[in-house]
């Protein structure tokens, strides 16, 4: 009565005082004594809660919260909010508490309120937890725990990790869920809350007895349930009588059982009648309507009253009833389902608009990232082009002794880089699945050779013996895609080389399955390197994934290269495993369908047109069409060690002009250039010279422009920095100077 008294009274002198305040400009003094008045609210609210008054309590709510909106008081509102919420859940109205509670989280990230965010968490995890949506239960008590982490909370961690506890438990995770009671057990514990300490020991006894550990099952149980007696915890006695039946029952002692079902469901009755009273008259109605079973019961009750009464009334009274009952229901259905049909609309409406805008920044940030890549290769492979041919260049023009180390050094950056490059392309395309199989004849175990002999050098740097060991029963030649097999083994290889001293790494080829032509080859590269712990393990395979910090400065790499090989294996349809121990080594198998071939591989030349005679090499006119000084003289040099002679222009239009002048056999033609473009350039060559081989000299990246570059006209693309044995063999070819011997 006191508390109601000052209640009023303080509304009363509020008001009076609010008359004066211009909602427009309240000064600080009336900021002060509405935000009194707020936490004055919020407080008196929480005490009608512990009492189960909660209908007084959201009235002392919604005064605070309208007090809050008028001084824009995020914190408040959202602690409002989510007491509202929480108010909502316990008298069982879910939507409309999942509405508060929603409201109460935008209002708190904006205030930045980590702390109440994580019990407005907690709520809505519980919500989910009474819809047996457990798994979105989960993901809200781990937030909130999180956080309660973050600002080293531990007092408020017991009731989440009960709360997980119990989701994992009605998930069937048994082992997992006992670990979470365990340590809701030993916080409470520690913090002496007595309602979550005797949660936890029935919780964990109940998971005991499903995991067949009867003996602390018990004992556990035993505990909880002395503290909730002690304690005076009727919802927990009331959860231990049935934990009890239900163990008594899986045992086959159905007296016990019986004992302590019954006494579960006297009180689960009287909890019953005490919740149903927290409820407002409208609201006991609709639960009556919506438990025709509990109406019933009352119903004959009634009935019983008019004993006295003859059988015919007796009869008519029930008819009466019954009909009442049914057309109740039937217009409580009606009404409900129209309301659950408007609300469900509205809700799909709203998330698919969320949805088409989710979508839309999904395809901009797509489109921006792919147009950032092709501009940041394009912008790195330009200069690259110039460090590895002038690097290339000095090291085949004698230099100095002292000088070849530097040089070396240079190149080894250069050749670092692009291959990061490359790297991150590859993952782009992998992880857009751009990326196709192309199969082509060749030799596995020459391929193989041919690997590690790349390799050697690298691993001799480190006194590393490679060792190839190959199934002689496997065929020579398979039809596959021979690329990506190499790309692989070189990821895997070079990856073992990195993280092995003076040691021995091998390379098994086996045959694992084999269905006429179709076989199933099963590759192995094994160090005895530093190893990989069990916890790295499990994320080796995923992007700028590397054991550790530590690991990365003293090896170095980008971590993307088994990123990579897992792709490039889930493309070729495979599979990966590994196994490693720290300090012993490490295995990585691979398994892929290949197909046997019978077909006869021809050799390719070396060295292209060093066969060919000098004459006629200085009949053939070559034109380079390249804006960048260096890149130009890079071209000319490895033309003239070609033997071959070329002129230069700088620009689109000089181009075309050239061509319309000059018979060409060849144009290089660069693609972004001042004035016209080089696709440009090639469109207008195009329109008088259909003939003219003109590749495609970029830096761009390739697949992504192809449909363009084809559009264009060009004949075909050399991407820069090219490799010079690529880039002499496709203008060997193009040239008409290939003879039967050349593919």
């Amino acid at each position: 009565m006191k508390f109601q008294i000052t209640n009023i009274l303080t509304c009363l002198i509020f008001s009076l005082v609010s008359i004066n305040i211009n909602a427009q400009d309240i000064s600080e003094k009336q900021k002060e004594n509405i935000q009194s008045k707020i936490n004055f609210n919020i407080s008196f609210a929480q005490t009608n809660i512990d009492n189960n008054e909660f209908y007084k309590a959201q009235k002392d709510l919604d005064d605070a919260l309208q007090l809050a909106k008028q001084i824009n008081d995020n914190r408040s509102i959202g602690l409002i909010y989510s007491k509202i919420g929480k108010i909502q859940y316990i008298i069982e109205e879910p939507m409309e508490a999942m509405q508060s509670l929603s409201k109460a989280v935008e209002k708190q990230r904006f205030a930045q309120d980590d702390i109440n965010i994580a019990e407005t968490y907690k709520t809505i995890g519980n919500i989910y937890l009474s819809r047996k949506e457990y798994e979105k239960a989960i993901d809200y008590f781990n937030s909130a725990e999180q956080i309660f982490e973050k600002h080293d909370l531990s007092e408020f961690e017991a009731e989440s990790k009960l709360y997980i506890g119990q989701a994992l438990f009605n998930l069937g995770n048994y082992t997992e869920a006992k670990t979470q009671f365990e340590d809701a057990k030993d916080l409470a514990k520690r913090y002496k809350n007595k309602k979550i300490l005797s949660s936890a020991y029935l919780s964990l006894g109940e998971t005991e007895a499903k995991l067949q550990d009867f003996a602390n099952s018990e004992i556990d149980i035993n505990e909880g349930f002395e503290i909730a007696k002690l304690e005076n915890f009727p919802n927990l006695i009331n959860k231990a009588y049935k934990i009890l039946s239900d163990i008594h029952t899986n045992r086959g002692d159905y007296k016990k059982a019986n004992t302590y079902l019954l006494k579960h469901i006297k009180l689960n009755d009287s909890i019953l009648k005490i919740k149903r009273s927290y409820l407002s008259a409208d609201k006991r109605l609709d639960k009556q309507y919506s438990s025709p079973i509990e109406y019933q019961k009352e119903k004959e009750a009634d009935l019983e009253k008019e004993a006295s009464s003859t059988w015919l009334e007796k009869l008519t009274t029930i008819l009466s009833i019954a009909l009442i009952t049914i057309l109740s229901l039937l217009t409580l259905s009606l009404y409900k389902n129209n309301n659950i049909r408007l609300k469900s609309n509205n809700i799909l409406h709203k998330k698919n608009a969320e949805l088409t805008i989710a979508m839309e920044k999904a395809e901009l940030a797509t489109k921006t990232k792919a147009n950032f890549l092709s501009t940041v290769t394009h912008e790195l492979r330009t200069p690259l082009y110039a460090v590895t041919g002038l690097t290339n260049m000095l090291l085949e023009e004698n230099p100095k002794q002292a000088q070849i180390q530097h040089l070396k050094s240079l190149k080894f950056s250069g050749d670092y880089l692009l291959t990061f490059i490359n790297d991150i392309l590859q993952i782009n395309k992998i992880e857009a699945n751009k990326v196709d199989i192309e199969p082509e004849v060749f030799n596995l175990k020459k391929k193989a050779e041919n690997v590690i002999s790349a390799l050697n050098n690298s691993a001799l740097d480190n006194n590393i013996k490679l060792h190839l060991e190959y199934d002689e029963t496997l065929p020579t030649n398979f039809n596959a895609d021979q690329l990506k097999i190499s790309q692989i083994l070189i990821n895997l290889i070079g990856n073992s080389i990195k993280f092995t001293k003076n040691g021995d790494i091998w390379i098994r080829i086996i045959k694992h399955q084999q269905d006429g032509d179709d076989y199933v080859v099963r590759y192995e590269v094994e160090d005895n390197g530093i190893g990989i712990s069990q916890e790295k393990q499990k994320n080796m395979f995923e992007s700028f994934s590397q054991g550790s910090i530590q690991i990365n400065r003293k090896y170095g790499g980008t971590g993307l290269g088994l990123s990579i090989v897992k792709g490039l294996i889930d493309i070729l349809k495979g599979k990966i495993y590994m196994k490693s121990e720290l300090g012993t080594g490490t295995t990585f198998y691979f398994e892929i369908p290949m197909k046997k071939s019978n077909e006869i591989i021809v050799e390719q030349k070396a060295n292209y047109f060093n066969e060919i005679d000098e004459i006629e090499l200085n009949n053939i006119k070559i034109l380079v069409v390249e804006d960048n000084k260096i890149n130009q003289m890079i071209t000319k040099k490895i033309l003239n060690k070609m033997k071959l002679y070329c002129d230069v222009v700088d620009n689109g239009e000089d181009a075309v002009d050239k061509v319309k002048n000059t018979k060409y056999d060849v144009v290089l033609m660069d693609i972004h250039m001042p004035g016209i473009s080089g696709m440009e350039a090639t469109k207008i060559i195009r329109t008088f010279d259909t003939d003219l081989t003109i590749f495609a000299l970029t830096a761009v990246t390739i697949e992504d422009k192809m449909q363009e570059f084809d559009d264009a006209g060009f004949t075909d693309i050399i991407s820069k920095p090219f490799k010079q044995e690529d880039f002499e063999k496709k203008l060997y070819n193009a040239l008409n100077l290939s003879d039967s011997t050349a593919t």
